[in-house]
């Protein structure tokens, strides 16, 4: 009898825990944010406050949660790539850059394809807040520009509605930050890289929202093939450059 007794609670913490996990991987609570109040979240999902607890303490134990003493829990950065030994490679090898943009080529392009095809109207509402916010920061600085555009193709790849992918791209958030600020930082203060940028978001946004998944796709393989290929001309240019001072200068 005790032992049925206890099973019970024990049975509704792992309910408990299994459906705040979920919330998680479908992006309703993301990483950083605050969890719910104890009596919101007991309102929620209809359980007592002790299975709650029970809940939470499982959800801690698996690192998925942590708690700030009289801050409450929140969110657990769970899908943060570790700062090891691959980052650094990552992050001191300039070719890595040509590497990443080869992968959000890929990634993008279905994650795009798929928010054309299952994004509800509260998602496309999102995606075009992003896209105002993007095409309304005209005199930000540059990083600013670079978390907008992040944010943007984020909210595209949220609409996917596939959580593995959407994780995926978010274990590789500073990575992609990085790439997307090398874009920014070489491409948007040279006017006609900056009027094709602007071009290919709005032909990615249309067609995202207009529920055109082949164009989706299209559109996003091309936007980070463009800039890719942008910056391999930048980068031949100022190398060019380069040689040709060193040459003046009497080193050759």
């Amino acid at each position: 009898m005790h032992a049925e007794t206890e099973a019970k609670p024990r049975q509704v913490a792992d309910e408990v825990a299994e459906r705040i996990e979920r919330l998680i991987l479908d992006g309703v609570l993301k990483a950083g944010q605050a969890l719910p109040s104890e009596r919101r979240l007991t309102e929620k999902l209809g359980v007592s406050r002790t299975a709650l607890r029970e809940g939470l303490k499982l959800l801690r134990a698996r690192e998925i949660i942590h708690t700030a003493q009289g801050k409450g829990s929140f969110v657990a950065r769970i899908s943060q790539v570790d700062a090891g030994p691959l980052m650094h490679l990552f992050n001191s090898q300039p070719r890595t850059l040509y590497d990443l943009l080869e992968v959000r080529s890929l990634l993008e392009a279905d994650s795009a394809r798929l928010a054309a095809l299952r994004g509800t109207e509260a998602d496309f509402i999102m995606i075009r807040r992003r896209y105002d916010d993007m095409v309304n920061a005209q005199a930000a600085d540059t990083a600013t520009h670079a978390h907008l555009d992040h944010a943007f193709h984020l909210a595209i790849c949220e609409a996917s509605h596939n959580p593995v992918l959407v994780h995926t791209l978010q274990s590789l958030n500073d990575l992609m930050l990085g790439s997307v600020f090398a874009c920014v930082n070489n491409l948007y203060h040279r006017a006609p890289e900056k009027r094709q940028i602007d071009k290919q978001h709005a032909r990615l946004f249309n067609a995202v929202i207009g529920r055109q998944p082949e164009q989706a796709r299209r559109a996003a393989a091309d936007h980070v093939d463009s800039v890719r290929q942008n910056l391999a001309e930048i980068e031949q240019e100022e190398q060019r450059l380069v040689r040709a001072t060193l040459r003046l200068e009497g080193w050759t």
